[in-house]
This record gives C-alpha cells, sequence and structure tokens, in this order.
C-alpha cells in the first residue's frame, strides 16, 4: 500500500521505522514544524523529521491539520493513513481522504484512557497494566473499532516516560502487523468494549504533590508526572521539584515535613513516610537528596509550607 504516516515526538519513531521496512511506500511523512529547544530556543525538527530525513521519506510540516495539509496528503493518494502521537486531531476531509482512511497505535489499552495523556493518567491512578491499541481513526475521540492490543504490566516505580518508551517499542510492530493485515484484507476490527476514561493533556497543577495525601498516591502521581510537567511542592516559599522518590521503611512523619532516617531522607505524608531519592530545590540542578538536606540551613524543613 500507500502509506502517509503522522507523527512528532520520539516515541513514533519504533513506528516509523518499523514501516520503513516493511513492504509497503511511505509516499510522505507530516510532523509537526521544527520547534525551540535548549536555553538558546534553537529551532529543532522533530524526532520524526529527523528519522525520516534519515530514512530519505518526503516531509509535510504542519503545525495543523488544515485545508492546506489536506490538499498535500490528497495529492499523494494514499491508500492508508498511519498516526502515532502528531499532536493534532484529524478531522474530515482528511480523515476520509485515504483509501482505508487512517489508523491510530494509541498507548493505552481503549477504551480506558482516550485522549492526549493515556500513560501519565494511567500511572497516576495506580493502573498496574496498561498497553498499545491500533484502531481505526474516526470523528469521536479514540472511540473507534480496535484492530489489535498488547497488553504490558507496567514496573514498580517506573515513570511515564520509561513506559511511553516500551510502548514505543512494543506498538510498533503491532502497527505494522496490522498495516499488513489491511493490505492483504485479513484485519479485522473489533468495537471497543467497555466505560470509556478519558485522559487529557497534562497542566502545571497536575504536578502539584499534596503531603496529606497517601503514600502511594503521591508515588503514583511523581511517577505520572515525571518528566512533565514534573511533581513540584513548595519549600519556604519556592518551588521545589521531586524527581526520585520510593517507599520508606522509618518512623512516621507529620505530612510534609522532612527528616534524616539513617542515610535516607524521608518525608511525612497522610500515611506513611516516603524516601526522597532526587529532588531539584528552586534555582539549582537535580541532586541527590541527601545532599540537599545536608546543606540546609534549618534542621526542620517542611514541604508544601
Amino acid at each position: 500500500m500507500r502509506l502517509v504516516f503522522a507523527g512528532t515526538p520520539a516515541v513514533a519513531v519504533p513506528s516509523l521505522r518499523a514501516l520503513a521496512s516493511g513492504p509497503h511506500e511511505i509516499a510522505a511523512v507530516l510532523t509537526r514544524g521544527d520547534a525551540p529547544l535548549g536555553r538558546k530556543r534553537v529551532l529543532t525538527p522533530s524526532p520524526v523529521a529527523q528519522a525520516a530525513d534519515e530514512l530519505g521519506l518526503p516531509l509535510i510540516k504542519a503545525d495543523r491539520l488544515d485545508a492546506e495539509a489536506t490538499a498535500a496528503v490528497a495529492a499523494l493518494e494514499p491508500d492508508l493513513g498511519v498516526i502515532v502521537a502528531y499532536g493534532g486531531l484529524v478531522r474530515e476531509p482528511l480523515l476520509s481522504t485515504p483509501g482505508h482512511g487512517w489508523i491510530n497505535l494509541h498507548f493505552s489499552l481503549l477504551p480506558r484512557w482516550r485522549g492526549a495523556a493515556p500513560v501519565q493518567r494511567a500511572l497516576i491512578a495506580g493502573d498496574r497494566v496498561t498497553g498499545a491499541s491500533v484502531f481505526q481513526l474516526v470523528a469521536a475521540l479514540d472511540a473507534g473499532d480496535v484492530f489489535a492490543e498488547e497488553r504490558y504490566e507496567i514496573p514498580a516505580g517506573a515513570t511515564s516516560a520509561e513506559v511511553l518508551d516500551a510502548l514505543a517499542d512494543i506498538g510498533a510492530p503491532l502497527l505494522a502487523r496490522v498495516v499488513d493485515g489491511i493490505a492483504d484484507g485479513t484485519a479485522v476490527s473489533t468495537p471497543q468494549q467497555g466505560e470509556p476514561t478519558l485522559a487529557p493533556k497534562l497542566s502545571l497543577e497536575d504536578g502539584l504533590l499534596d503531603f496529606t495525601r497517601g503514600a502511594d498516591t503521591l508515588l503514583h502521581r511523581i511517577a505520572g508526572v515525571t518528566p512533565e510537567p514534573g511533581a513540584h511542592t513548595t519549600l519556604d516559599g519556592a518551588r521545589f521539584k521531586v524527581l526520585r522518590a520510593a517507599p520508606a521503611d522509618a518512623p512516621p512523619l507529620p505530612p510534609g515535613r522532612v527528616a534524616a532516617s539513617g542515610k535516607d531522607v524521608i518525608v511525612g505524608t497522610g500515611t506513611a513516610p516516603l524516601r526522597l531519592e532526587t529532588v531539584q530545590p528552586a534555582g539549582k540542578g537535580a541532586m541527590a537528596a541527601g545532599d540537599w538536606f545536608r546543606g540546609l540551613r534549618t534542621s526542620e524543613p517542611v514541604l508544601g509550607a
């Protein structure tokens, strides 16, 4: 078949490479425009754009799937559109432009966690199992019939970035098999079963830690918002990031109170204390919690104050 691939971040690159190594022609790769990165805000092509360039594939850069992008895709006369984390909605008439429409690789077991942040929301909710789904794109959000899915058990302590990387690798061959099945007429899709849950994009507020909550709830939130937008609280009125934490075998403390327990630095929660492993105080880089604690002038710091 003749394909158009749409994607932007690094998690879409394994799928692009899998399809590029297969029997189908990729007529073009659609990705969002160059974005300013780093302290100097240097305009940088997306990871998908860089991969497409390495593979020698034609590239269409578009921040919105508007009439101009639709015309560019239509001119290619594709048989199938394939989308993985492009960062924008496919609407009519682009939705029905390819002969077989569009399929989407989504990083959840649909209909759970429809939306922009499925892995992050799954971790915040404390899910122990997630997965990858390939489904037919329709006008409603992530609501199309599913061709294939693969389950993935979330490792203890894994962050959203780590789970996304794993699902990107799991999803790429799954997606390629579905494309092959559509090409030879053997692909079968089934309607989604169960009650949908939604996974809207995370805001900075989603990373705020409330130490009156339970330890497990806090660990789930830290995992889900790492690396973006990041888990944060305040210390003496300034922003304070918690990059890594773990359960602690230590006596209880009042919520937010930080203390030493042997070689560990622990913080109180609404239930059991947590061990702080990596933190980032305001105006400084990431550092081991022990190094930060030893450099404090106060012996009884309170996070959230």
